[in-house]
């Protein structure tokens, strides 16, 4: 019997070697880095259960020959290395192997010293860990971001004893401690750890029945903790969990990937030449997070909402859910919805993406879209004005009109978007006036104070980018060109028509060009504006003959992609160079931007300096703020 299971065992083994050869990868077994003897620092960490698949090779070259990558042997019958390897399977299934193997562990990869056939029988007997005296190899500190996670691992390791758990992505052990809401900094418990271990086995054997790579089931943990919780999870079947994880695939292979967001600028798409239509009016479902009577964002949003139904001629009916406070409340709204036959839901606010997201997954044939920006959810679409073309046409004006030089530009949180507004306004204002300075205040800090600070700097004009206020409904405007002492003399408005942005995504459904905008495993974010018809800027009558014509010919420039904001050379405050030539910076590079123009007089604030909800938005929306200068 034990010699017929070292034959199963070979044949496995050459077979790995085959696959292996056959992908042009090297069909032995992998030997220890010749980087590991430059390490210089030590930790032995005694007897410890290595996890089984993270066994990966031998610290020798003389036993690479010996075994396929799997560990699997490849020495042919009749010798003395199958001999021993089958005293050992005796060995295990009369009594078990109870000697330690000895091993050196750089990286989260062990690399087997002592115990090659101890390890190979157990493996192919399916050992999810085996016992091991266990050296650790300690890589210098350096940039490269697998060190980085590595040193975050040593602290969580510190804090857990916990090592089958590789991420190698920086940030990634503390992400996972906020999902399980344990603390980052202290110890667990030996019961969070019982209950974690468990857990995590139950999870790992459903990811790799659903024929998971083994590598990715950290990543694929961290997405399946952010969709249906740690607390909800941990007393699941591996049967659910396994429909759990085919339910969210595309978020996984997402995060896999690292696919991001694709950004549809453009309204234009092929139609399909055949597409099957609703047989009666589709189903909208809009869900907002406060009252239009009050908040100036839901009332643009609601009178989106009825001018896209009036445009629609029929063919769209919408259900209409307010003061939506909390997960559970909107998850409510969107049962509710798809019970009443909701085809579509659009969420208003990013703070319904969690609960967006659970809903997609839970419900695959419902659309369901939330109002915000790069957010790499597949699962779901999301939707926004592309503001900064609009912003770049105001900073032109603001800085043909101010006469000293000093023009005021009010955002609220660092959000994404928010940051190539500010610096497509003063880039238009350096276009017109190259000695004109920016001063950038932020509406949303705890503080306050933020127009007495531009009083007091003697900026001539501000652009207020949270200046809606409850009696403005006739103008669906999210800012405007004011003076500071807020007299009724704006010189310019953005329009951003909701209803046009509604109207086209509903006939993107209706005429199926919705399916030709799935992009591979990434997500699909609408980043609509000026040439879409979706945002505008409407100037005052008051402005002379010659700057209305100038705001003309620089909207027909934008318009023909003559003018682009973000082209040329792109200085950031530290002096720095950004970009250079005449192309333009990419529509990611223009979202994600966390960095100021060089005319900007001000900052990024920290996180604990902006009110609490702000604080809330930024956490789900905000700029990599670790480059920001």
């Amino acid at each position: 019997m034990p010699l017929e299971t070292y034959h199963q065992a070979l044949r496995l083994g050459q077979k790995d070697a085959k696959l292996y050869q056959s992908q042009g990868k090297d069909p032995y077994l992998q030997v220890m880095p010749e980087e590991c003897e430059r390490c210089t620092r030590r930790e032995f960490l005694g007897v410890v259960d290595i996890p089984a698949h993270a066994i990966v090779g031998t610290q020798s070259e003389n036993r690479r020959l010996s075994f396929s990558p799997s560990f699997y042997p490849l020495i042919e019958t009749r010798s003395e290395f199958s001999t021993k390897w089958v005293d050992l399977c005796d060995a295990h299934l009369s009594e078990g192997i109870r000697d330690p193997i000895k091993a050196i562990e750089y990286l989260h990869r062990y690399y087997v010293v002592e115990g090659h056939k101890r390890v190979s029988v157990l493996k192919f007997f399916g050992a999810v860990s085996i016992p091991g005296v266990v050296t650790r190899l300690i890589p210098d500190p350096s940039d490269d971001p697998e060190v980085v996670a590595y040193y975050e691992f040593l602290q969580f390791y510190r804090l857990t004893g916990i090592n089958y758990l590789p991420f190698r992505r920086p940030g990634e052990y503390a992400e996972l401690c906020k999902l399980l809401d344990y603390p980052d900094n202290a110890s667990w418990s030996a019961e969070q750890i019982y209950t974690f271990r468990s857990f995590f086995y139950t999870f790992q054997d459903a990811f790799l029945g659903k024929g998971g790579n083994p590598d990715a089931v950290p990543e694929g943990l961290l997405v399946f903790l952010h969709i249906f919780g740690y607390q909800d999870s941990i007393h699941k079947l591996p049967a659910d969990i396994s429909r759990e994880l085919e339910s969210i695939r595309a978020e996984i292979e997402n995060r896999l990937d690292q696919a991001g967001v694709i950004l549809l600028l453009d309204t234009e798409a092929k139609r399909p030449l055949i597409h099957m239509s609703s047989p009666g009016p589709v189903c909208a479902a809009f869900l907002h997070g406060g009252d239009a009577r009050v908040s100036g964002w839901v009332h643009a949003h609601e009178m989106g909402r009825r001018a896209m139904e009036l445009s629609m001629d029929g063919q769209v009916r919408t259900l209409v859910y307010e003061n939506l406070v909390g997960d559970a409340a909107v998850t409510q709204a969107m049962e509710d919805a798809i019970a009443q036959g909701a085809d579509v839901i659009f969420t208003t606010t990013p703070a319904m993406i969690a609960a967006s997201v659970k809903a997609a997954v839970a419900h695959p044939e419902v659309k369901i879209l939330n109002c915000s920006l790069n957010i790499a959810h597949p699962s779901i679409r999301t939707y926004y004005p592309r503001m900064y073309e609009a912003e770049f046409l105001k900073g032109a004006l603001a800085g043909t009109l101010a006469p000293g030089g000093k023009v005021g530009y009010v955002a609220d949180y660092p959000t994404y978007g928010t940051i190539a507004s500010i610096n497509a306004f003063a880039r238009g204002v350096q276009m017109v006036n190259t000695r004109a300075t920016v001063y950038l205040e932020w509406s949303q800090l705890a503080q306050g104070g933020h127009m007495e600070r531009l009083e007091e700097a003697g900026v001539s004009y501000i652009d207020n980018l949270s200046m809606l206020t409850n009696d403005e409904y006739g103008i669906l405007a999210s800012d405007r060109l004011v003076a500071p002492d807020y007299a009724p003399h704006n010189r310019a408005i953005t329009l951003c028509r909701w209803g046009e942005v509604y109207k086209k995504l509903m006939s993107r459904i209706l005429d199926g060009r919705w399916k030709s905008d799935v992009h591979g495993s990434r997500a699909t974010n609408y980043w609509w504006g000026m040439n879409q018809g979706v945002v505008d800027v409407i100037c005052s009558r008051t402005l002379p003959d010659s700057t209305l014509q100038l705001m003309e010919l620089l909207r027909e420039a934008l318009g023909s992609y003559r003018l682009l904001p973000f082209s040329g050379t792109l200085r950031r405050q530290d002096g720095q160079v950004v970009h250079r030539g005449r192309d333009s910076l990419s529509a990611e590079e223009i979202l994600t931007m966390n960095w100021l123009a060089s005319n900007v007089e001000g900052r990024l604030p920290e996180m604990d300096e902006l009110t609490p909800k702000a604080q809330m938005l930024v956490r789900l929306q905000g700029v990599n703020r670790e480059e920001t200068p």
